[in-house]
């Protein structure tokens, strides 16, 4: 072969693995960028399933605005929301207090992050609670805010939410008492005394 034939060849050569390079490259980015689910099924080397560690800080994790309570029992949020519903145990006095509560003209509002480890210990525990204690879950209102605490929602701003999770108990649709973030006692006395404005 001709000497200057081989110089195109040899530039050839190169222009194919530099090519080569780039598809491997936008191969790699596309598949990063794709929606991949925030919890992946992987064989292990004995041959069963396991489910990789969740990231909830990750935005596509989050859910946003009005929140239907079903969302929680479906992955990945079911990781956190099944573990902290079946693992609190409510004083059952409590409970049997707040039963004694006439709920008719009771609303309750939540407005949580996902992202937040505050709102994923909490909000279980106070469904077990509503759970327990009968109330009617269409009275209950989610909220998902980001992490900059704001929710695609009309009229946000008028909560004035600082933390999360906020647990805003209404009857008659005004508002008579929050537990924010923490309770200062348990979700289900702090809720007892703000009903019955006992509040500490």
């Amino acid at each position: 072969m001709k000497p200057y034939l081989l110089k195109y060849v040899e530039i050839d050569r190169n222009m194919q693995r530099g090519l080569t390079g780039i598809l491997l490259c936008a191969m790699i980015l596309t598949g990063c960028r794709a929606g991949k689910p925030a919890v992946e099924s992987q064989i292990n080397d004995s041959g069963r399933a396991e489910n990789k560690e969740v990231n909830f800080s990750e935005p596509d994790t989050w859910l946003l605005g009005y929140i239907n309570a079903a969302q929680f029992s479906s992955p990945p949020h079911s990781e956190w929301f099944t573990k902290g519903f079946d693992n609190y145990l409510p004083v059952q006095e409590v409970i049997t207090q707040l039963s004694r509560i006439d709920k008719e003209a009771i609303s309750i509002k939540i407005v949580l992050g996902t992202w937040c480890p505050d709102s994923r210990r909490e909000v279980p525990r106070f469904m077990k609670i509503m759970d327990l204690w009968q109330f009617p879950a269409g009275k209950v209102v989610f909220v998902g805010v980001d992490n900059t605490k704001i929710a695609p929602v009309g009229g946000y701003d008028t909560l004035q939410i600082e933390r999360v999770p906020t647990f805003i108990i209404m009857h008659n649709k005004v508002e008579t008492g929050r537990i924010i973030e923490n309770p200062v006692t348990s979700l289900e006395q702090d809720m007892l005394n703000i009903l019955t404005r006992n509040e500490k």
